[in-house]
């Protein structure tokens, strides 16, 4: 989720190609799904695989769930066969003898220990540290944003940075960051800790060091902190990821929308302009901290858009804002432990052409010494994707004074490279894609995939290979290869993949869509924006979808082989209430449970009086409210069998 205004975007068309290469596209399809699809004839057209052909017999899914049929109301929904349990919602309890939450009692100060609001990523983090437990964990869950107009009466999302009260502007921003809890699980339910000395809640108030290249760059030093390396919170924390050594990285995407004042005098205001920063000030907090006011304090939103780092098992433990991995609006930070022991990371800029970037540590990791990862991520190699037409992907380095990246174009070192790295990436060539989101690595192939939501900006004369459709509102998702073979033989470092589309989402009997599921998709198995991904033990993808309400179905969680005759074949298995998206998808270690967010339920009513559900609790005069739920069989066997 980003709010940063449409005008507000790359402008660069690097190398744009109108050329569809559909040949590379049917080998790489062909490779994978295997002799069963000897009978596919060539088509001319990438979708047409998909669209136009069949098997001599419907394709077999691996998930073997009977799928959902398609709903979109007031409730969530599963499959027959399963269950989807809320385990913890905003303003829950986080510490010993707190009650159950009252929406007329809550505060900053009250929520600041209370489960947060809108959640997005999930990671489970089992109990005790290092161990493959899955009935006992720290679930560790971003809070993106808040929705005051289904949080207070009389508010819409417009007026609400000009009308909120201080009040409610403390109180939103003690319910954004990050929340971390205790849950085990007992014959079958899910539960908080709720006297858990682990519980804790990281908030835009919550001390945070700098590390890395940028750290101590004069443009990152302000009134509070002249040496530029303490930071003071995080906000929009959507996707994220987990490190060998058991952190947790969550992914700042963007905070533009949330300063106020004008960047007029500002030396860097054409920078400020790129990561679109207008002084729009969404939920009004330069009307009350001068922090967030640019014209008082023009380097504070150079402390935000990172990657933070959080090691949940250490409650008093201070999160550190990794520099080196570069400064964007960061849509997960996706980690792999390569065969080397160099640690990977890849990571989405979500918004409209930005870029797909890579991280390689400089020193490798050992994992009979789990120490040795401490501040490993503050130096290596932040590279950008360029996808080219013949189906190679070649990892662009982002490093002073080589390509261009040279004081002369504004880069005094690499602490200037990785602050303005979205600059940097223009320079080096990079292929502007459509809303990067998630990204995530299949653990039995090795294979990368990247989410594309959507991009309602591309016009005919931006395509290229990896972007396919104009005005595309439906999203796609990238497929890359890297050499040396499957699983942890798969070269995670190497300057250069193969790449491919793996599905075109959208409605397959809406032609206009392109859409290139597989040809046995059901009417309720095809989606629209997918958004986060995972994969079960067995490597079989589950996505789940933001937007899907635009085209009056509920968003919700699909699982999808990537392999295989079934290859591309989606199933519905969850669906959201109704306004809300699903997002975070997270397996425990057993597979036997999905973690998902259920966001920003009823965000779609203009003001709460007509909300159109007060999901999960439905108690009158209540709020609707985010909560994480759990999904899982009811035979207890795992989720995909």
């Amino acid at each position: 989720m980003n709010k940063t205004p449409d005008d507000l975007h790359n402008r660069v068309t690097n190398k744009p190609m109108r050329d569809i290469i559909a040949d590379r596209s049917r080998r790489s399809f062909l490779k994978s799904a295997g002799a069963t699809l000897g009978a596919v004839a060539a088509q001319g057209f990438v979708g047409s695989l998909f669209s136009t052909q069949a098997y001599a017999k419907a394709a077999q899914s691996s998930l073997q769930f009977t799928e959902l049929t398609r709903i979109y109301d007031k409730m969530h929904h599963v499959a027959d066969g399963y269950k989807a349990d809320v385990v913890v919602a905003w303003g829950d309890a986080m510490k010993a003898g707190q009650e159950a939450f009252d929406p007329t009692k809550i505060d900053a100060a009250t929520q600041a220990d209370r489960f947060g609001y809108n959640c997005d990523f999930i990671a489970f983090m089992p109990l005790p540290r290092g161990s493959q437990t899955s009935d006992h964990g720290l679930l560790c869950v971003n809070n993106e944003y808040v929705s005051p107009n289904v949080m207070f009466a009389d508010m819409t999302e417009d007026e609400a940075g000009a009308k909120m009260t201080e009040a409610q502007v403390a109180l939103c921003n003690m319910a954004i960051g990050h929340s971390i809890v205790e849950i085990i699980r007992k014959d079958g339910v899910w539960s908080v800790v709720q006297d858990s000395p682990l519980n804790r809640r990281i908030t835009l108030d919550t001390p945070m060091t700098i590390s890395g290249p940028a750290a101590g760059n004069a443009h990152l030093k302000t009134s509070s902190d002249p040496t530029g390396t303490m930071a003071k919170g995080t906000t929009y924390n959507c996707s994220g990821g987990v490190t060998p050594w058991g952190t947790v990285l969550t992914c700042e995407e963007g905070a533009s929308d949330t300063f106020g004042g004008v960047t007029e005098g500002n030396p860097e205001a054409a920078v400020l302009e790129r990561y679109g920063y207008d002084g729009s000030d969404y939920y009004g907090r330069a009307r009350f901290d001068a922090r967030f006011d640019m014209a008082k304090e023009p380097n504070e939103p150079n402390r935000f858009d990172w990657v933070v780092e959080i090691d949940p098992y250490e409650p008093n433990s201070t999160p550190v804002k990794r520099t080196a991995l570069g400064r964007m609006s960061h849509e997960a930070s996706t980690v792999v432990l390569n065969k080397d022991g160099r640690v990977v990371v890849y990571m989405g800029d979500d918004d409209y052409f930005e870029y797909v970037y890579r991280f390689v540590t400089e020193a490798k990791y050992d994992p009979a010494n789990p120490a040795s990862g401490k501040d490993l991520l503050d130096a290596g190699t932040l590279s950008v994707a360029r996808y080219d037409a013949d189906g190679t992907l070649t990892w662009l380095p982002l490093t002073h004074g080589t390509a261009g990246l040279t004081a002369d174009a504004g880069f005094a070192d690499q602490s200037d490279v990785v602050r303005k790295a979205r600059l940097a990436a223009d320079i080096l060539g990079a292929t502007p894609m459509d809303r990067p989101e998630d990204m995530e690595t299949n653990p039995v192939t090795g294979r990368v995939y990247a989410v594309m939501t959507k991009n309602k900006k591309i016009t005919q004369d931006k395509l290229n290979a990896a972007n396919t459709r104009p005005e595309n509102l439906w999203g796609h998702i990238v497929e890359m290869i890297p050499p040396g073979g499957a699983g942890v033989d798969a070269d995670h470092t190497a300057e250069k993949y193969e790449w491919d589309l793996f599905v075109l989402a959208g409605n397959p009997k809406d032609p206009t869509t392109g859409s290139t599921f597989s040809p046995d998709t059901s009417e309720n198995g095809w989606f629209v924006n997918p958004d986060n991904l995972t994969f079960d033990p067995k490597g079989r993808m589950f996505v789940s979808t933001d937007g899907a309400n635009d085209f009056d179905i509920a968003d919700g969680v699909y699982g999808v082989d990537t392999e295989g005759p079934a290859r591309g074949l989606p199933k519905l298995l969850f669906a959201c209430p109704i306004g809300a998206e699903a997002s975070g998808p997270c397996f425990t270690p057993d597979g036997t449970t999905l973690f998902v967010s259920v966001q920003h339920p009823a965000e779609n009513a203009e003001t709460l009086d007509k909300a159109e559900t007060l999901w999960p609790d439905f108690k009158e005069g209540g709020l609707p409210r985010p909560a994480v739920v759990a999904i899982q069989r009811n035979d207890g066997a795992e989720v995909a069998s």
